[in-house]
């Protein structure tokens, strides 16, 4: 049977598990509690009682935490695996395992203190200064023609960025400037990266700029809340977008930049609407465009019809003239179909050349159509017949009489004038005047 009084003399004490846990527990109680620890979380989860479990961690050891509810709704941030927290409470043994415990009473970021009030302090400097007024601000162009990227080679926000880019926009050509995101060198590699582009948006080479990093600590980010970084941000030529961190990150560029996207990829997203939206509103306008176009050469072939219908009885010169127009309005149509045909492999130009083709094709016939209308009504019979002067059929079989030798004495004829028609007889044979 164990025990735990006093051990026989010459025996070794033998500890009940139960007895040798609480021992161990109450010499650190007494020996380190309070305690601060610092770490980096791993394992980081919340229960649906509140209660939050996870391990904090360095290079040379790890140890088990639990922050209960009451203490847990008391932080002013959401924790994160990878981050590097100080934390204070009390150690002790989880009797049921056995295990080494640290039951957490507070937490904050490491360092966050020092480096807040500095984020605080020139916060309010640039605010004063007026870098974050709203006015100032631009909006992102809706059809980029090239889009800059200022982040780490090897961070995997680069890769996110691209990805979502060449998704939505892969007709969108991007330009990369590499530079430190994280360490003393990086807010300076920020503004020369920031500057190179500069020089490319000045030739209109690209006309939007996104500044970009995954998540990470207030350490992290710190390059992020750099001075220098936020003036070379507001002096950018184009408008530039900033996706530093995760949605709760919030950095001096951020403030800075005309738009603030919560994410690397939420930038991209902002900066590259989707190309199939663009085809598809092309198309929409090329069915109405075509619409227009069919309804005008429409009524231009009604106003020609209208036109020949008023004339008696065209000569075949009108008749000519009438074929020429349809072929003609015939052209225009396969021309307008060839050259919308043409307009669906092109984005942003096709549609205004398509306009200003249909349309120059439209005024010129048009002008084809109102000088043969003219033509038409200038050979119109009955202009001739209102300055004195009368059409002569046979009254028999209304063949023209265009000769003098055609008329035969007794002959019935009938004379069309401008207000009425005068039936007649031939008196004597026609006589033919000679020059």
């Amino acid at each position: 049977m164990l025990t735990d009084g006093p051990p026989a003399a010459g025996l070794r004490r033998v500890w009940a598990v139960g007895a040798l846990c609480r021992a161990v527990a109450d010499t650190l109680e007494a020996r380190f509690n309070p305690v601060a620890v610092r770490g980096e979380i791993t394992g980081f989860s919340r229960a649906a009682s509140g209660h939050c479990y996870f391990s904090l961690k360095d290079t040379q050891g790890q140890i088990r935490c639990a922050m209960f509810r009451r203490s847990a709704s008391l932080l002013d941030f959401a924790p994160r695996d990878g981050e590097l927290v100080e934390v204070t409470g009390r150690l002790g043994v989880y009797e049921q395992r056995g295990d080494l415990q640290l039951v957490v009473e507070s937490m904050r970021r490491a360092g966050q203190g020092a480096l807040f009030e500095q984020f605080l302090r020139l916060k309010a400097k640039l605010e004063a200064e007026g870098l974050f007024d709203p006015q100032r601000k631009r909006e992102l162009p809706l059809l980029p023609k090239g889009i800059g990227i200022v982040t780490s080679l090897g961070a995997a926000a680069l890769h996110d960025v691209v990805t979502c880019l060449r998704r939505r926009a892969p007709h969108v050509p991007v330009v990369l400037a590499p530079a430190a995101v994280q360490g003393a060198q990086a807010p300076g590699e920020l503004v020369a990266g920031l500057q190179s582009l500069y020089r490319l948006a000045e030739q209109g080479t690209i006309d939007v700029i996104l500044l970009v990093r995954g998540g990470g600590s207030i350490e992290d980010l710190w390059a992020f809340n750099d001075e220098q970084l936020a003036r070379a941000i507001v002096a950018s030529p184009v408008p530039l977008a900033s996706g530093v961190g995760h949605e709760t990150d919030f950095t001096i560029a951020d403030f800075c930049a005309d738009v603030r996207a919560p994410t690397p990829t939420a930038a991209a997203e902002l900066a590259a609407q989707p190309r199939d939206t663009w085809l598809a509103a092309l198309d929409l306008m090329q069915d109405r465009l075509q619409e227009a176009a069919m309804r005008r050469v429409d009524r231009a072939s009604q106003r020609l019809d209208q036109a020949a219908a008023h004339l008696g009885r065209p000569s075949a010169r009108t008749a000519q003239q009438h074929l020429r127009i349809e072929r003609q309005a015939q052209r225009l149509r396969f021309a307008r179909t060839a050259r919308l045909q043409r307009a669906q492999d092109e984005l942003v130009s096709a549609r205004d050349r398509l306009r200003k083709g249909v349309a120059a094709r439209l005024e010129r016939a048009l002008g084809h159509h109102d000088r043969f209308a003219l033509r038409l009504q200038l050979l119109d019979p009955r202009l001739v017949l209102q300055r004195g002067y009368a059409l002569l059929t046979d009254a028999t079989s209304g063949h023209a009489i265009t000769s003098a030798t055609q008329a035969q004495a007794g002959q019935q004829v009938r004379a069309a004038l401008a207000d009425g028609e005068v039936d007649l007889q031939v008196l004597a044979p026609g006589i033919l005047n000679r020059p």
